[in-house]
């Protein structure tokens, strides 16, 4: 058990130190909003050829909102990632993000998620389905 801590530490060090030699003037900053009958989302990322990373807000009619921080990798037409926020009754909560690129709009995915080494994942054996899809994004200037 302690060896697996040690191997994992060593991991999330290198992670952390190759992240952190990034030069974060080469991303590209991007608005985006997409509204579901009276709820709307806004997702405000910077994003490059290998990675994105922002805000995102998710606005319910009458109910609350829930709001935090996106981060993830692109993946040919895909950005994947996770979504770590506060929940509308208050509690901090984190689900993995899909978003499909696909004629200027970013789709949002639903998948089944799982979990490994206690972080939320979608489950690589079944497909994140885009179809009907609760959030369409479309890009807007602020």
């Amino acid at each position: 058990m302690f060896k697996n801590c040690i191997v994992v530490f060593i991991i999330f060090i290198l992670l952390i130190s190759c992240n952190s030699k990034e030069e974060k003037d080469k991303y590209s900053r991007v608005f985006y909003r997409a509204v579901n009958g009276k709820d709307t989302a806004i997702l405000d990322i910077k994003i490059n050829d290998k990675r994105f990373y922002g805000r995102y807000e998710i606005l319910y009619h009458k109910f609350g909102k829930d709001s935090g921080d996106v981060r993830g990798d692109l993946r040919g037409d895909t950005l994947r990632g996770d979504f770590h926020f506060i929940a509308n009754g208050g509690s901090w909560k984190r689900i993995p993000i899909a978003l499909l690129k696909k004629d200027n709009k970013l789709i949002l995915g639903k998948g089944v998620i799982g979990t490994y080494f206690n972080l939320p994942l979608f489950i690589p054996e079944i497909p994140i389905e885009y179809n009907n899809s609760e959030f369409v994004f479309e890009k807007t200037e602020n």
